[in-house]
């Protein structure tokens, strides 16, 4: 930025010793200048799975936002759900059309951006870099540039159905409690012949990195070269997720759950405590119940999922500034924070807390402070290049642990040693 500053005082030096010499010249050749040619119009698709199917609405309204400010600029929504969204836009990309403008999040975006698919926004981002909340920012870059900017953030929190607890007379889970305050509410909370359960929190990848840190565990070595998941740390927490189930039966086996998804148990008030992210506010609004959040129980300390969108740039995008004015107005500009945050569309990855008093002011839940508290304690989800297979090899293990097709440590032993063939 100093280079530049000096160069533009060299020009502007120069220009005015010009002037001094010929100043009747110019007075006498002066005219009007010559109006500007308007922009050229300019289509940008931009491919979106958080808005489908719950927020395209909002969606539309930044859009019409963004137009209005760059009329020479057209927004191409597409949108597919997340089951389905990678695959498309791995094929997308492989195929040479990617669209201009995605969406990528963290576990995702270091595959792309080692595989030279996003746009270096480095030069563009910089300036701006003070608009987000720090961590959201700094892990969409890998090795020294910024490849996206931070769409959005959320955390995961213990929901609870409040009627159900008082109807128990159990007190109100509080920020101190553990694993074992949890597990003796659930206890008392669950009526097993009434379909009531205490407890829900899903046997997968996400999971277990989360109370492995809660354990005072971690999941790869200090240098990342080795998965230590498969320590004690980590099969006493993959136990403490399996044994809900299987053991304390606090939890609905799959078998008991009958199809039935645990989102559709918490709002059927089938479901005391419910381990689950933010963004499921908004579709509890209307649940016939009272329920509220508090941060999650810990073992040893305290750790809350942190999870983090961003949007980019294709590298083949043929209208790159144009690519980064849009990705700007979707991530920091006013419109898309209060549209964001009106909808309880996750949150706005912006640094400026004072723009969340709107937020902090919905009910339910009251105790929406709880989302920022746990921004404390957070834990970004381990990320490898090869990613989705890390994940997948992680989850069918506790799978194959959970009905009992091997032991904790013997499924962890085996897919620590599939990780580590990854890592090489």
């Amino acid at each position: 930025m100093r280079t530049q500053l000096r160069r533009l005082g060299i020009a502007v030096a120069g220009m005015l010793l010009v002037a001094a010499g010929s100043g009747s010249a110019l007075a006498q050749s002066s005219s009007p200048a010559a109006p500007s040619a308007p922009a050229a119009p300019v289509t940008l698709t931009y491919f979106t799975f958080s808005a489908a199917p719950d927020h395209l609405a909002d969606l539309d309204a930044i859009v019409k936002a963004f137009e209005a400010q760059h009329p020479n600029i057209t927004i191409d929504v597409q949108t597919a759900a997340y089951d389905q969204y990678f695959t498309k836009l791995q094929t997308a990309v492989a195929g040479g059309t990617a669209p201009d403008t995605f969406e990528l999040n963290y576990e995702n975006f270091v595959t792309y951006a080692s595989a030279g698919s996003l746009l270096d926004i480095t030069s563009q981002a910089q300036p701006s870099a003070s608009t987000y909340y720090p961590k959201a920012y700094q892990v969409f870059s890998l090795d020294g540039k910024q490849y996206g900017l931070p769409e959005s953030f959320s955390d995961v929190l213990l929901f609870y159905n409040k009627d159900l607890f008082d109807a128990a007379g159990v007190a109100y889970p509080t920020t101190a409690w553990t694993w074992a305050d949890e597990l003796a509410a659930a206890q008392k909370l669950t009526d097993a012949s009434k379909g009531i359960w205490g407890d829900f929190q899903p046997v997968q990848f996400f999971e277990f990195y989360k109370v492995l840190a809660q354990n005072g565990g971690s999941f790869f070595n200090a240098d990342k070269t080795q998965a230590t998941f498969n320590d004690a740390k980590g099969v006493e927490a993959a136990t403490w997720l399996i044994d809900k189930a299987n053991k304390d039966h606090v939890m609905p086996t799959t078998a008991e759950l009958g199809g039935q998804d645990d989102t559709a148990l918490f709002k059927s008030g089938k479901l005391a405590m419910w381990h689950n992210g933010i963004w499921q506010f908004s579709g509890l609004k209307d649940a016939p119940f009272k329920w509220d959040v508090q941060l999650e129980p810990g073992n040893v300390t305290k750790a809350h999922h942190f999870f983090a969108n961003s949007v980019v740039a294709s590298s083949n995008t043929a209208h790159p500034a144009e690519a980064f004015e849009w990705l700007s107005f979707l991530t920091g500009s006013p419109e898309a924070v209060k549209t964001r945050l009106d909808a309880s569309w996750e949150l706005p990855a912006v640094a400026d807390q004072s723009q969340f008093a709107s937020y902090l002011s919905q009910t339910p839940p009251a105790n929406r402070q709880a989302v920022f508290d746990a921004l404390s304690n957070i834990v970004v989800p381990p990320v490898i290049e090869q990613e989705s297979q890390m994940q997948d090899i992680v989850t069918k293990a506790l799978e194959s642990a959970q009905t009992g097709q091997a032991s904790v440590q013997d499924a962890l032993n085996s897919a620590a040693d599939q990780v580590n063939a990854l890592l090489k």
